[in-house]
């Protein structure tokens, strides 16, 4: 009498019927399926053993419904990514997600070489000098009213240059009647002292520092006998030949100030009313 050869699950016979062992224990096909089959992420229907069945990231799927989200075309063969849980093709990502090289207007693909700057995108040969038209690649570049130069051109084409040395100004730099000079070129015409980020007054078209000025140009206040050079407090009163520092403009017996109030001249003397009166 022969063993009998039935399914682990539903006890029924095996005898002559197609079964799939899980465990070392006979299963028939539909107790199998049922048991054990995968379901498909997208159609949601069983997987059964038969089928073609493709794994990406713990989703199970018939090979047919392994497709492009856009475009439907199947994926089974063919490079793809996952955008928000979706499948996509390369082509479809590209169209829809990859940015597009301002220069050529073609897309720049996933991994290929590219610069970004400014909110642009460019494919590393598209990112060309505006004056040599050769490629910056990584190198530097100086962007100027929507282009782009390699530092050469800028400096030899572009650039503005300094008044001092005549050599090219890419950075920073000090504008002074309408010329431009390296910080460390704009100096006092007397002592030599930069002036980039000091105060400076002008003699001429030569500019000075305060204390270059004031001892070479500079009146003289009546009062104090120092320069009036207009910086700081630098208000002052002006008389007949005279000049004096609006603190230093006071009766010369009383000391009170004379700013805005009526004064009288005595030879070298500026008195109040009342010391006027006294006389």
């Amino acid at each position: 009498m022969s063993e009998q050869f039935d399914c682990k699950n539903c006890n029924e016979s095996l005898c002559g019927r197609k079964y799939i062992q899980v465990e070392d224990n006979p299963h028939c096909i539909p107790c199998y399926d049922r048991l054990y089959a995968n379901t498909c992420q997208e159609c949601k229907e069983t997987i059964g053993h038969n089928a073609k069945e493709l794994f990406y990231e713990n989703r199970h799927y018939h090979a047919h419904c392994f497709r492009c989200f856009r475009c439907d075309r199947s994926l089974a063969d063919e490079p793809f990514t996952s955008q928000e849980d979706a499948l996509v093709c390369s082509d479809c990502y590209c169209s829809e997600y990859s940015s597009k090289c301002v220069s050529c207007d073609k897309t720049v693909m996933p991994g290929s070489k590219m610069l970004e700057y400014g909110g642009s995108t460019w494919h590393e040969d598209c990112f060309v000098c505006h004056g040599c038209e050769k490629p910056m690649g990584a190198a530097a570049f100086i962007p100027d009213d929507n282009n782009y130069y390699c530092v050469p051109c800028y400096e030899g084409r572009v650039a503005p240059q300094c008044s001092h040395c005549k050599k090219a100004l890419t950075k920073g730099g000090v504008t002074y009647k309408d010329e431009v000079w390296h910080k460390e070129c704009f100096l006092c015409t007397g002592c030599k002292a930069p002036l980039a980020g000091q105060p400076f007054t002008s003699q001429g078209e030569s500019p000075y520092c305060v204390k270059c000025f004031s001892s070479l140009y500079a009146k003289k206040c009546a009062g104090c006998n120092t320069a009036i050079t207009g910086f700081g407090d630098g208000k002052y009163v002006s008389f007949e030949e005279r000049q004096w520092h609006q603190p230093c403009f006071k009766c010369s017996r009383c000391s009170v100030s004379l700013v805005g109030s009526g004064f009288f001249p005595d030879r070298d003397q500026i008195l109040c009313t009342d010391c006027n009166n006294d006389d």
